[in-house]
């Protein structure tokens, strides 16, 4: 059973769209996840921009792939380091820290991501 940053079972994070390393609708993660997909967060519109600068475009659909792009309001299993990195550039989208996979306090502090907590509903 994974565990999630709070030290509870790790909850599905989306489904549609459907997300995280395994397409199972949760941040769950291996040795072969070299992004380490592990925080369930919550799109923005700045966010989005911000990955898309960076080299990741998440919101533009790549059909070929089977990713119809995400927009503001989608939850997906997000790579910690972009999370981080988001952080430290002031554009860290909210976390659903109870689908958000412990591995995560690898590469975050859980102060950090209980700062940006999602509030709103779940999956």
């Amino acid at each position: 059973m994974a565990h999630n940053v709070l030290g509870g079972e790790l909850q599905p994070c989306s489904y549609d769209p459907l997300t995280g390393w395994f397409r199972d609708g949760c941040c769950n993660t291996d040795s072969g996840d070299h992004g380490v997909h592990t925080v369930c967060a919550v799109m923005t519109a700045e966010f989005l921009e911000f990955s898309k600068a960076a080299g990741n475009d998440l919101s533009t659909p790549q059909p070929a792939g089977g990713f119809n792009g995400l927009s503001p309001g989608d939850h997906w299993c997000l790579c910690a380091a972009r999370w981080t990195e988001a952080l430290a550039a002031g554009a860290a989208p909210q976390v659903v820290l109870e689908a958000t996979h412990a591995r995560t306090l690898e590469w975050a502090d859980l102060s950090d991501l209980e700062a940006h907590r999602f509030s709103g509903d779940p999956v």
